[in-house]
């Protein structure tokens, strides 16, 4: 090969290599934006069984509370108290949330 060939070959070869840098460089940036919204989101759907677990858990007791028998007068107290412990808990959990 002569002299002015061997140069176009290293100029083609340092040419794809510069695209392959910036292209590897744009393709590091991009993982890392998946990488962090990945998080995000996993961040997210915890956060959001959390609460939905939390409102299984409220559901349950307000159905024991609504099977107990409105005939005796104490009925009325002990679901007053079921609901203020239901309201403790949630703020407990919003608490504990932060």
């Amino acid at each position: 090969m002569d002299q002015e060939a061997l140069k176009n070959n290293l100029s083609g070869l340092e040419r794809k290599i510069m695209m392959l840098l910036n292209d590897h460089k744009l393709l590091k940036d991009e993982m890392r934006t998946i990488k962090l919204e990945n998080h995000e989101l996993r961040t997210d759907l915890r956060k959001r069984e959390e609460q939905l677990s939390n409102f299984k858990n409220q559901v349950k007791i307000t159905k024991i509370a609504d099977y107990i028998s409105p005939e005796d007068e104490s009925i009325s107290e002990l679901r007053k108290k079921v609901d203020d412990y239901i309201r403790e808990i949630d703020k407990c959990i919003a608490h504990v949330s932060r």
